[in-house]
């Protein structure tokens, strides 16, 4: 195993900012993953597990502990006939190319998760959803490395918990486990799915093919900057910065009357109404575009904040922390971050 000392993290992530970490160990194959949670704690320094580093916000400062990032490769797709056909792919393998290989094949339930930067490890800790799916919705176990036990254990869908952006692995037991792979039952010759409204108009009264839908997702993400194109400044982000809020009906209509029409919203369920974010964002003066220092929002989406070119970390934290502060205050709505925020002394609520 390889140890690696005062490693820009900035080379390692979407944002492109940030400072090094004290430590960073690559994790190849499943014997490095006991053996760098185990260093980290010989050192009593903290672990953090990166995978496609899409998902994160480091700090200028950089990480005082142990970055271990994911690496490990491999992908079981089963040939031939079969209903569904379970599909085992490691934690460090593209996300998006594995979509690909799937729908090559004909297997739905992923297609519209296409183009999602990141790897497959990152997948079952935010439930990962967009375009009217959410991998919750096919994986069948998750396999991980317990830093509590120092075992390996394979979860079931029930002990995962997922929620909307939510499981066990970013909420009540976040940093015990380093996912090591995840299993997924996918459709054989599947219609591919059609909830999501602009999606589904893209092919009104056509029964488009799974590959047609992946292409479509791709284009619509293309639009919003929330596809990963080299050259594109947009695409210097952590894709949507903030989550919809999901509030109770009491809440929401309360804010009905604060905000007034034309706000988004969609049944979340259990009494539960999900608002958009983005509408709050640029409701509450936040407009697409808009720059502070070297951070800004993106031409194409309000949620996503982008390092203009020579942004700090600093400043991305100030503007997420501003966009927050102010949606509250108008709305009485708290956003709660995507990205980890790590290496930062301060919340956002601070």
């Amino acid at each position: 195993m390889r140890v690696l000392e005062n490693v820009p993290l900035r080379e390692l992530t979407t944002l492109a900012v940030g400072g090094p970490a004290r430590y960073l160990i690559e994790a190849r194959v499943e014997d490095d993953v006991p053996r760098a949670a185990g260093f980290g704690a010989e050192k009593g320094l903290p672990v953090f597990v990166l995978g496609g580093g899409s998902n994160v916000l480091v700090a200028d400062e950089g990480f005082d502990g142990v970055v271990v990032r994911i690496a490990l490769a491999g992908c079981e797709i089963p040939a031939g006939p079969g209903a569904p056909c379970v599909v085992r792919a490691a934690a460090g393998e593209d996300w998006d190319a594995l979509v690909a290989r799937c729908v090559e094949r004909g297997l739905g339930g992923i297609e519209c998760l296409s183009g999602i930067p990141g790897t497959v490890g990152a997948t079952p800790i935010q439930n990962v959803g967009a375009y009217g799916q959410e991998v919750a919705g096919t994986i069948v176990s998750v396999r991980a490395f317990d830093r509590l036990s120092g075992a390996v254990r394979r979860l079931t869908p029930a002990e995962c918990a997922f929620g909307y952006r939510t499981s066990v692995f970013n909420t009540t037991e976040r940093d015990r486990y380093i996912v090591l792979d995840v299993s997924f039952a996918l459709t054989p010759g599947a219609a591919p799915t059609l909830l999501y409204g602009e999606l589904s108009a893209r092919f009104e009264g056509v029964r488009p093919s799974l590959g047609a839908v992946r292409e479509a997702v791709r284009d619509i993400r293309r639009g919003k900057g929330m596809l990963l194109v080299a050259g594109d400044p947009d695409c210097r982000s952590a894709g949507s910065f903030f989550k919809n809020p999901v509030l109770s009906e009491v809440t929401y209509r309360a804010l009905i009357e604060a905000a007034g029409t034309g706000m988004p919203s969609y049944e979340a369920g259990e009494g539960k109404v999900k608002v958009s974010a983005a509408w709050l964002v640029e409701n509450a003066g936040y407009k697409k575009g808009m720059a502070l220092g070297g951070a800004g929002l993106s031409t194409r989406h309000s949620l996503a904040l982008i390092n203009r070119g020579h942004a700090a970390a600093r400043d991305l934290f100030d503007l997420a922390r501003g966009i927050r502060r102010t949606v509250r205050a108008r709305f009485g709505v708290l956003l709660e971050p995507e990205p980890v925020l790590l290496g930062f002394e301060q919340s956002l609520d601070s």
